[in-house]
C-alpha cells in the first residue's frame, strides 16, 4: 500500500470512526462528566491509570473510584492526606492495585497541585523549547507524581526504564488533543509532541500497516510508530489512535474488514 492511499485510508477512519458514539466501552466516557478542567484531569489521570485488564472490570473500577470522590475530584484531592485517602479507599482492590497504591498516586497528584498549580503547569515544568516529543517532560511529570514516599506501584510506568507508559500517553492524549472525541483542555502542550499509547492493538496494527518490525512493545517502539504516524499527521501524529484501537474492544469492528494487516 503507498503512502498516500494509506493516508486516504487513515483519513477516511478517522472520519467515520472518530466519534463519541463509538467511544463505549472506554475509560474516556467518564471524563466528558467533568467541565472543570481541574476536575476532568485527576478524573483523566485515574481513569487511564486504572485501563488495564478487562474493559467491564476497568469501568467498575473508575466508577468505584468516582462514586467515592464525589462531584468535584480536585477538591476532593487537595482535602485529603494520605492517611485519610487510604481510608476513604479502603478495600479498593482493581487486579494488582490498591487502596494504598490509589491514594499514593493522588497524594502525588495533590503535591504536583501545591507546587505547580495544577497537573497541567506541573507537566508544563518539565518540557523544553528544544523538546521534539514529550517524552522528557512524562519523564519529569512521573517523578513529580512520585514524589517523597509515594509508591503507586505500577499505576505510574516509569518511563526511565524504557516502558511504552500506553497509559500515560493515553492520559495525555486525553488531556492535550480536542476533536468531538478527546475532551482537551490542557494549554501550553502541542499535540504534535505527543506519542502513541501503545498496547498489543496499536503493536499489531502498526506492525500490518509497515510502522514498525520492533517485536517488544517498548518506548523505541512507541518512538519508531509515532514517528510513522507523523508522516500522515506531522501536527498530530496520534489523530488516528482512537479510531484504529476501536477494533481492537469493539466486538462488532474488525480491523481485517477495513485495513489488511
Amino acid at each position: 500500500m503507498t503512502e498516500r492511499k494509506l493516508k486516504n485510508n487513515l483519513e477516511g477512519l478517522y472520519k467515520k470512526y472518530n466519534k463519541e458514539s463509538f467511544v463505549h466501552p472506554d475509560p474516556l466516557e467518564f471524563l466528558y462528566s467533568y467541565k472543570d478542567i481541574r476536575d476532568r484531569e485527576i478524573i483523566g489521570l485515574i481513569a487511564s491509570s486504572l485501563a488495564y485488564g478487562r474493559v467491564a472490570q476497568i469501568l467498575k473500577s473508575i466508577s468505584t473510584v468516582t462514586d467515592i470522590i464525589g462531584p468535584s475530584p480536585s477538591r476532593f484531592v487537595e482535602s485529603n492526606t494520605n492517611k485519610s485517602l487510604c481510608k476513604a479507599f479502603k478495600g479498593f482492590k482493581h487486579r494488582f492495585a490498591d487502596s494504598n497504591h490509589l491514594s499514593a498516586l493522588l497524594s502525588g497528584a495533590n503535591k504536583a497541585i501545591e507546587n505547580y498549580g495544577s497537573l497541567n503547569g506541573c507537566f508544563k515544568a518539565g518540557l523544553s523549547p528544544d523538546d521534539e516529543t514529550i517524552l522528557p517532560a512524562m519523564h519529569f511529570f512521573v517523578q513529580q507524581l512520585c514524589n517523597g514516599n509515594n509508591d503507586p506501584g505500577h499505576l505510574l510506568a516509569l518511563p526511565e526504564k524504557g516502558s511504552a507508559c500506553k497509559r500515560m500517553n493515553l492520559f495525555l492524549r486525553w488531556m492535550v488533543r480536542k476533536d468531538e472525541v478527546d475532551p482537551g483542555g490542557w494549554d501550553g502542550v502541542s499535540p504534535s509532541m505527543l506519542l502513541i499509547p501503545l498496547d498489543t492493538h496499536m503493536h499489531r496494527i502498526s506492525i500490518g500497516l509497515g510502522l514498525t518490525k520492533r517485536k517488544q512493545a517498548n518506548m523505541k517502539t512507541v518512538l519508531e510508530i509515532t514517528s510513522g504516524f507523523r508522516k500522515f499527521s506531522p501536527d498530530d501524529p496520534v489523530k488516528f489512535d482512537f479510531t484504529l484501537t476501536r477494533f481492537g474492544i469493539r466486538d462488532d469492528m474488525d480491523i481485517k474488514d477495513v485495513i489488511h494487516v
